[in-house]
């Protein structure tokens, strides 16, 4: 039996070729997103996931063409960067309630139709920032820190019903993230010129980072996994970033990032 798989922010970057190598591997894949832009032989449906009204619509109409769901991969997102104390909280909360309210709108209309048929898969993309927070991007890196509880919390919560749930933490993408990302530089003057210092390293490692194509494997082969490890890290480097998160000292390993992020 074919298995049918939704995922959210579909329409580009790393989504669209999670989408596309689902297909390839037998999937029936629909992508929620608000630009219609799907990869070959994906579906599209229309749906804002910060809309909840929008987001029910759209899984109700998946069940009632498939009558199941089987993988879900919460993808959807965006980065703002800035200074903490000039960002504006309209700013912070769509942060927020893009990359972790939209999913979690996306998980719940999706968890009862899992646990009513006892199997579910749901991967959710958080970042190597979720766990290593950069300066200048803190309301980005608080989104993707909070994923990871989410998910762990979920985890638990679920296990019993035959589903199980995952956060990948990708690097730097070379994808269409980059030239989304809402940047402000307001008070750079007074952060010494450090706000775009940090912004132009983020950027630079972001265009020269792994191709949209193969994160669209990596996230693909697992979501096609029955169950794998809560936390898993994309790419060898940002392994052992993680690695290193967890065996330093917490106050080196966040002086390290305000070397590289910071300076």
């Amino acid at each position: 039996m074919n298995q049918v798989a939704i995922v959210t922010g579909g329409s580009g970057g790393i989504g669209r070729c999670t989408a596309q190598e689902l297909r390839k591997s037998g999937c029936t894949v629909y992508e929620f997103s608000r630009r219609e832009k799907p990869a070959r032989g994906v579906v599209h449906l229309t749906a804002d996931i910060t809309d909840e009204e929008q987001v029910r619509a759209a899984v109700a109409e998946v069940i009632r063409r498939e009558g199941r769901i089987d993988i879900l991969v919460n993808n959807a997102g965006f980065g703002i960067s800035g200074a903490a104390e000039s960002t504006a909280s309209k700013d912070s909360h769509a942060q927020l309630e893009l990359n972790l309210f939209g999913m979690d709108n996306v998980t719940r209309a999706v968890l009862p139709h899992m646990r009513e048929q006892r199997s579910g898969r749901i991967v959710c993309m958080s970042s190597i920032a979720g766990i290593l927070p950069i300066p200048f991007q803190l309301w980005y890196s608080v989104s993707k820190s909070a994923i990871l509880s989410y998910v762990l919390a979920l985890q638990n919560e679920i296990r019993p019903y035959g589903i199980s749930v995952c956060a990948i933490m990708p690097g730097d993408i070379a994808s269409g993230f980059t030239d989304a990302r809402v940047k402000s530089d307001a008070l750079d003057g007074e952060y010494a010129g450090r706000i775009a210092r940090s912004v132009a390293v983020m950027e630079h490692d972001e265009r020269t980072g792994m191709k949209p194509e193969d994160a669209g494997r990596f996230v693909a082969k697992i979501a096609l996994r029955r169950r794998s490890r809560p936390m898993i890290a994309m790419g060898f480097a940002y392994k052992a970033a993680a690695m290193a998160a967890k065996l330093l000292p917490r106050r080196f390993s966040n002086w390290l990032v305000g070397l590289i992020y910071a300076r």
